[in-house]
């Protein structure tokens, strides 16, 4: 497994030897969900946990969170196994599919697991009304959350998340069901909650905000941790196209590759990294000038999928 280890000071999030194996009856043969997995996560990191469906992301959220256990192996939130109550006191959780009392409105939920937080009356308000408002749904915060839409609950989820003021934060896919908006909306709190030394680990399928967002990246493949680290580089220079500027008149000279913008004076073209020379060949025999080439670096989802395809080899 390629892993490289970037942070300083305390260890936030800590996994030896995790696994889970999940049995059925005699006839069903037992699915290893989660294979042995070592994983450090440093205190005030955003870490990314990407994957496809099914390969154990849900599952080690749920033993992080001390809601499974796992078959071998450890846990550990700061220090404390995951599995023993006073691991969570610090912990903040928005499950993919968070679950509320929906005839409560958003003030009487929010109040409520203040009171499991044992948050003193005018705190619990006060902190209340703050989220409300970070995640602006103050006007919306009499309304029964039965009223509400999907991405609506998502927000309410995230205030119950963050309203003890957790030291680390794991979040389940916390842009499902959010428009760009909501999207940008959580981007930029888990950014801030980074930048107060917050820990947050987070899975999503929106690889382009894991990109935005991460210190580093873990990648779950079939239940096995393939590679960690910071995303510049585990990709590294994995160059796929090439972005090439030609100036000079092209009315009607025609590429046999992807056009991204052109005018009278001036082309824009991207082709495979391969095909590269054979471009500006043709470009120098139409008198056009190449003023720019641009290599562009394979994506994180372009990256995962060969990851994913390494597997499956």
């Amino acid at each position: 497994m390629k892993q490289m280890m970037h942070f300083d000071g305390k260890i936030a999030i800590e996994t030896k030897k995790l696994a889970k194996t999940y049995y059925g009856d005699f006839w069903k043969k037992p699915v290893e969900a989660l294979l042995p997995m070592d994983l450090q996560v440093g205190e005030g990191e955003a870490f990314g946990f990407i994957g496809p469906n099914g390969a154990g992301k849900t599952t080690t959220i749920k033993i992080l969170t001390g809601l499974q256990e796992s078959t071998s192996g450890e846990a550990y939130l700061f220090g404390k196994m995951s599995h023993h109550s006073d691991s969570r006191k610090k912990l903040g959780f928005l499950p993919e599919r968070p679950y509320f009392y929906t005839h409560l409105t958003a003030r009487e939920v929010l109040d409520f697991y203040g009171q499991l937080y044992y948050m003193p009356k005018a705190e619990r308000r006060k902190r209340s009304e703050e989220l409300l408002e970070r995640v602006s749904m103050l006007e919306y915060g009499d309304t029964p959350l039965q009223q509400y839409s999907k991405g609506m609950l998502q927000r309410i989820g995230l205030c119950q998340t963050l309203l003890h003021n957790p030291k680390i934060i794991i979040l389940d896919e916390p842009m499902s069901g959010l428009d760009p908006l909501g999207r940008a909306l959580v981007r930029d709190i888990i950014v801030e909650e980074k930048q107060k030394g917050t820990t947050v680990f987070f899975s999503s399928h929106v690889l382009s905000d894991v990109e935005a967002i991460c210190t580093r990246v873990g990648i779950l493949v079939k239940g096995k941790l393939r590679s960690v680290g910071p995303i510049e580089e585990l990709i590294g220079n994995q160059v796929k196209t090439v972005e090439c500027l030609f100036e000079g008149p092209n009315d009607g000279i025609e590429f046999e590759a992807q056009i991204l913008t052109r005018t009278t004076n001036q082309i824009r073209i991207s082709c495979p990294v391969e095909e590269q020379d054979l471009m500006i060949r043709k470009a120098l025999q139409h008198n056009l000038l190449p003023t720019e080439i641009r290599p562009m670096r394979i994506s994180l989802e372009e990256y995962l999928v060969q990851e994913i395809e390494k597997e499956d080899q």
